[in-house]
């Protein structure tokens, strides 16, 4: 059913994510928090060409659908207008003030999981996402 190494880049997703807010707070010190986001941008683009190009992954299928397409487009998207709000926010306040609002995400996605894919809703979902707003409001108040 699911790789168990999905567990493995879960974990360090919120790793470097925890590191992103760190760096991303002492880069924006007298930076435009825009320019900032273009600096990451094309950092996040070497790398990625970087592990492409080790890998050997530069194939591109025969026919990309529309769907995906579009929907990855929309993806990146939605990443960029996230990051000129996360690094903006992190140039006005505090990391730690800032990380916890912004892992709202888990719970934005829990509850879009559900309705827009169908995702199957439990009670651990419901009582986490509990958790999850319930320490976010506590670290924000």
């Amino acid at each position: 059913m699911f790789q168990t190494n999905w567990l493995w880049f879960a974990i360090g997703s919120a790793f470097f994510a925890g590191l992103t807010a760190i760096f991303g707070k002492l880069g924006v010190e007298g930076m435009n928090s825009n320019l900032a986001t273009f600096i990451r941008t094309i950092v996040i683009f070497f790398v990625v060409a970087g592990i492409i190009t080790m890998r050997n992954e530069w194939k591109l299928p025969q026919h990309i659908a529309a769907r995906p397409f579009t929907f990855l487009v929309l993806s990146g998207v939605a990443t960029g207008l996230s990051w000129l709000c996360y690094y903006r926010a992190l140039q006005l306040a505090p990391a730690s003030w800032v990380a916890p609002i912004d892992k709202l995400s888990v719970v934005i996605a829990i509850i879009l999981g559900i309705v827009v894919l169908g995702e199957p809703f439990s009670l651990k979902l419901l009582i986490g996402s509990i958790l999850i707003l319930s320490g976010v409001l506590v670290l924000a108040l």
